[in-house]
This record gives structure tokens, sequence and C-alpha cells, in this order.
């Protein structure tokens, strides 16, 4: 009793208990080992809070370290296993996943390997400049007004290092602050619009579009290019269409469950540890919770 006492006073951690890790996206260039999984997302836009999965349904899902509370999003990963490589879109958090660990979407999965192993391992990198498929995009957060203003930028290539926000024709740019769930946050708002957009990558892009509405929850196309062939000053207003609701909050749900549940309660196949010469279980079957490390 005298020892256990001892220990509560020092505030001992129990001996599994390992330090956090960096919070940080995958450097870019730079190869990583690591293993990969892979789940469905429904359709959905992920921890990211994207309208919708990406059209070719090539995407990931990382854990919190490489996830950065939302840092990596919208960056794009090359992928290679045993059948070959594929380049998937940082859509999504994986919250049972460390660093190295890849959930992969189906699709993404089969392209590198087959999904009967379930869990194989792999490389990978963060892509430099990926090919861009147009101009960059803005989505107004619901909610949103002249006091509080919240906007998601897509379409960007790299991850984004900075958000700028100002009312047209004032002086002065107010920085946006980035939010776990990949909104760019002006608490005390930008006024009622239209606004200038000033945008920074992790590359040293920086553009500036203008004519962004407030208009919530559409999505507004903009025509200015993060890199590339026409990166330049939008100079007339983004056109609106309509997108569905984008809620923060996990949207991950495993490959096999018919409905969508939140990640902590999905079996956790692909969370399973990889010995250095396992065969993993096929993917579907069900494990346990993981506890200690022994």
């Amino acid at each position: 009793m005298l020892g256990l006492s001892l220990a509560l006073r020092s505030g001992a951690a129990p001996a599994c208990a390992a330090p956090p890790a960096l919070a940080a996206p995958p450097a870019a260039g730079v190869p990583h080992e690591g293993r990969a999984t892979f789940y469905d997302s429904k359709g959905a836009g992920g921890n990211c809070s994207y309208p919708a999965a990406p059209a070719n349904r090539l995407y990931v899902a990382l854990g919190p370290g490489e996830y950065a509370a939302g840092a990596a999003c919208g960056g794009y990963l090359d992928v290679t296993g045993p059948r070959g490589t594929v380049r998937v879109l940082v859509m999504d958090q994986c919250p049972e996943c460390a660093d190295g660990h890849l959930d992969l979407s189906r699709e993404a999965f089969a392209r590198i390997a087959d999904p009967v192993q379930g869990i194989v391992r792999v490389s990978y990198r963060a892509v430099v400049d990926p090919p861009l498929s147009g101009p960059l995009t803005f989505r107004v957060k619901e909610g949103s007004s002249r006091w509080w203003l919240a906007v998601q930028v897509a379409g960007h290539g790299n991850p984004l290092r900075a958000v700028e926000v100002r009312q047209a024709g004032a002086d002065g740019w107010r920085p946006a602050a980035r939010e776990d769930y990949n909104y760019w946050l002006v608490a005390s708002g930008a006024g009622p619009g239209p606004y200038e957009i000033r945008v920074t990558d992790t590359r040293g892009h920086r553009v500036t579009a203008d004519g962004v509405r407030l208009a919530p929850g559409q999505v507004q196309r903009g025509t200015v290019r993060m890199y590339g062939r026409g990166g330049v000053a939008a100079k007339r207003p983004p056109s609106p269409t309509r997108s569905p609701s984008a809620r923060p909050g996990p949207t991950r749900t495993a490959g096999p469950v018919p409905s969508a549940v939140p990640s902590s309660a999905r079996p956790l196949t692909e969370a399973r540890p990889l010995p250095d010469a396992a065969v993993a279980p096929p993917a579907g079957s069900s494990a346990s919770a993981r506890g200690c490390a022994g």
C-alpha cells in the first residue's frame, strides 16, 4: 500500500505509456515505410469535411499524428504496395491508427494489393505540386455571417499553410485559424462580403481569389489555380453550385459494416499490429480492442 501511495503521488505513468507523436503531415517528397489497410467512407467526405469523396474513390485516412489536426487535408500521397503504386487524396482521419498506418479506400487498396490480405506493408511519400484538376473552390460553412466566418478551401494540391480573408475593398488581411475539420475560421467575422481570400500552401505558392460571396453551404468555383496554368488572381466572382451540408466529426466506417457507425464502434481488423513475418487475416474479420502492448 505504501508503494501504491508513492506511485500515485509521483504521478507515475503506466509502463505501456509512450510519448505522444509529433503532429505533422508526412514530409513532402520523403519516403516513409508503414502498413496499409482499407475501409469505405460510404461516399462521405471524411473528417476533412468535403461534401463527398473524390469521384475516383482514391483516398486515405491518416492517424492523428500525420492528420495533424487537419493540416494534411487536401494533400496527396503516392502509396506503393506489392502490386504497384496509387495516388490518393488525404480526406480523413483514422483515430486508432499510429503514424505510418494508412487506411486506404477499398478501391485504392485494390490497386496495390489483393484485398483478401487485409493489411500489407507499404512505402509512401507526400506528392509535391500534384497536377490540379482546376481552380480553387471555396465553401462558406453553414451558420457563417458577417460576424463569424468559416470557409473551406479545396483543389489546392499541396497542403495549406495559411488562409487570410478581407472584405472586398477593405484594408488589411484577417488571418484565419485552421480548424481540425478543415475549415478556416475568422472568429470575429470579415464583414458581409464579397471577400478576397489569400491562400498560401506549404510549398510557398500564394494566390488571391476575389468575389467569394457570403453564401453558406454553396461550393463556389473560382478562376484562380494554386499553381501552374492560370495561377493568377481571380478577376470575376466564383460561380456557385449547391452542395450537401458538411459537418465536422468522424465519418469513417469499415468496409464490411453495412451502415455508418462511429469509427470507435467498428471492427478493428485494419488496426491489428503487423508482426515482421505475419500473414494478416482476411479483411472483415473482427479483433478485440487493443490495450497496452506487453
